[in-house]
C-alpha cells in the first residue's frame, strides 16, 4: 500500500461542510465508501466512473476493501461523521491498516456543534458512545455487555456527559434508562437534533421524565448534566444501620469492622471483577462495587427476603455495577465472568466445592476471601485450602463498641469473625519472591528464588 486511504470528516449538510482539501481527496478517489445518507450528499458532486460502496451494517468489512482496491490501484476515501477519531472509523482502520496507511481530514466533531448551540463548555465532559447496535431497555443488574452500560456509569462518575446516540438508543430510550437506575430528578437532558441542516432543532434542559416519553428527530446528540446534589458519601464503610436487612432477625449482615478488614484483604483495584457468594443484604458486594467503580459486582443470594433487601440497598446506593441473582450457589456461577476477587459470606453447605470452584476460576493473582462465625466452617475452609495446596492465611477479628451506661461508656463485645484468605496458586511464587511464604497463618521465611538452588 503505497499511498494512504483518506478519512474524510463530514457533516449532516454534506458537501458545505467539506473542506477544499477534502473535497480534493474525494474527486481524486476510485473508490469513495460511507453510510448511504453520507454517500448520497457527495454524489452529485464526483466525476462519472467513481464507485460508491455503503457500508451500514459492513463496518468490520471495510479494512478488506480498502486493501483491495489498493492493490487494485484506486485511491480510496472514507466518509466518517465529524471526527473520524471522536468515535467514529478512525481508531478501527488505524489498528487494522497500520498508522501509516491512513490519513485523517477531520471535520469538526458534532458533539462540538452541539455544545456550541447549547452554549455548554466541552473540555471536562465526559464523551462516550451508545452509536451501535439496539441495546434494549435498561434492566436493574444490567451488566457491562449492555449497550447503555457504559453511558449510565459515566453519569454515576461525572458531572456532565456527551453521548453519541443512534436510533435505536436515542435520548428517550437513554432517560429511561437512567430512571430504572435511580436517578430520578437529579439530572437535566439536552438534546442536539439534526445539526447542520435546516430543521435543526434544540431541546433544552429537560427532566428524565419528559424526555422518557419524548420522540426526537434523528440524528442527534445527548447532554446529561447533574441537576440536584451529587452522592458525596464515602466510598466504604457505612453504619451497618444504613442497610436495609431482614426483620425481625436483623443482623444477617458482615459487620462493618468485619466488612473493612475483608474488603482490604480482597486487594481490589478499580477495574476488578468481584464475585459475592452469599450476599445477605449486600453490604460488602455494594462497598466493593464503588471501589471497584470501573469494574462490575456479581452477586448471589438464595434467600428471596435477603435479596429483596440487596436490591433495595443497590437502589439506594445507586449501585450500576452490580448484578444480584436469586440463586443457591454453585447454579449459575459458570455464566459470570473469570473474577479477580471472591467474597463468601454464605455457602448453603456447598463451602468445600465453593472454595474449590472459586480458586480455580479466579485470575492470576486474585484472591478468595470468606468470614466465618463458627469453628466448623474454619475447619472446613482450611482443611478444604490445605488439599487444595494454596497459600492461605487466617485473621481473627475481635471488636467492641462503645455503649452508654447512665452517664458513661462501656465496650459491648461483637461476635469474634475468622476472615480467612487464599490466593490464587501464583500469588504462591510472588509471595516467595517477595521473601515470605504464607502457610496458614504464619509467615515462614525463605531465600529469594534467585538465590535459591535448583
Amino acid at each position: 500500500m503505497t499511498e494512504p486511504c483518506t478519512l474524510v470528516g463530514i457533516l449532516d449538510d454534506g458537501w458545505p461542510s467539506l473542506t477544499e482539501a477534502a473535497r480534493a481527496e474525494l474527486a481524486a478517489a476510485g473508490l469513495v465508501i460511507g453510510v448511504r445518507r453520507m454517500l448520497d450528499r457527495v454524489a452529485p458532486h464526483l466525476p462519472p466512473g467513481v464507485e460508491l460502496r455503503a457500508m451500514d451494517g459492513l463496518l468490520s468489512q471495510v479494512p478488506d476493501w480498502v486493501r483491495q482496491a489498493r492493490a487494485d490501484g484506486l485511491e480510496v476515501a472514507i466518509l466518517a461523521t465529524g471526527d473520524p477519531l471522536c468515535h467514529g472509523i478512525g481508531s478501527l482502520m488505524i489498528a487494522k491498516l497500520g498508522a501509516d496507511a491512513v490519513r485523517v481530514l477531520p471535520a469538526p466533531s458534532t458533539l462540538q456543534i452541539a455544545c456550541a448551540r447549547l452554549k455548554r463548555p466541552w473540555q471536562e465532559m465526559k464523551i462516550v458512545s451508545v452509536h451501535g447496535a439496539d441495546a434494549g431497555e435498561w434492566r436493574e443488574g444490567a451488566t457491562p455487555g449492555h449497550g447503555l452500560y457504559p453511558l449510565v456509569r459515566a453519569v454515576t462518575e461525572h458531572d456532565r456527559v456527551a453521548a453519541f446516540t443512534s436510533p435505536h438508543n436515542g435520548p428517550d430510550r437513554i432517560a429511561r434508562a437512567l430512571l430504572a437506575a435511580g436517578f430520578g430528578d437529579t439530572l437535566r437532558i439536552s438534546v442536539a437534533a439534526r445539526l447542520q441542516l435546516a430543521d435543526e432543532a434544540l431541546f433544552h434542559d429537560l427532566p428524565l421524565e419528559e424526555a422518557a416519553r419524548s420522540r426526537f428527530p434523528d440524528p442527534n446528540i445527548v447532554l446529561i448534566e447533574w441537576h440536584g446534589p451529587r452522592d458525596n458519601r464515602a466510598l466504604f464503610g457505612f453504619e451497618d444501620g444504613d442497610y436495609v436487612q431482614r426483620q425481625p432477625d436483623k443482623g444477617l449482615i458482615t459487620k462493618l469492622e468485619a466488612r473493612a478488614v475483608s474488603l482490604a484483604k480482597l486487594g481490589l483495584r478499580a477495574d476488578s471483577i468481584v464475585w459475592d457468594i452469599g450476599a445477605g443484604a449486600g453490604s460488602v458486594g455494594l462497598e466493593a462495587a464503588r471501589i471497584a467503580r470501573h469494574g462490575h459486582v456479581f452477586a448471589m443470594e438464595k434467600n428471596a427476603a435477603d435479596a429483596a433487601n440487596c436490591r433495595e440497598n443497590a437502589r439506594r446506593l445507586r449501585a450500576t455495577n452490580y448484578t444480584l441473582i436469586e440463586s443457591r450457589a454453585p447454579a449459575g456461577l459458570d455464566t459470570w465472568p473469570d473474577p479477580d476477587a471472591v467474597f463468601i459470606g454464605g455457602s448453603g453447605g456447598e463451602l468445600a466445592g465453593l472454595i474449590t470452584l472459586s480458586l480455580s476460576r479466579l485470575k492470576p493473582g486474585g484472591r478468595l476471601v470468606m468470614n466465618f462465625a463458627t469453628l466448623e466452617n474454619l475447619a472446613t475452609a482450611t482443611a478444604t485450602l490445605v488439599k487444595i495446596g494454596t497459600t492461605w492465611e487466617v485473621v481473627q477479628l475481635s471488636a467492641a463498641r462503645s455503649q452508654p451506661i447512665l452517664d458513661m461508656h462501656r465496650l459491648a463485645a461483637l461476635n469474634p469473625v475468622w476472615i480467612v484468605v487464599g490466593w490464587a496458586r501464583i500469588c504462591a511464587y510472588a509471595a516467595v519472591n517477595e521473601g515470605v511464604f504464607r502457610v496458614g497463618a504464619k509467615n515462614v521465611p525463605t531465600l529469594p528464588i534467585s538465590s535459591q538452588k535448583e
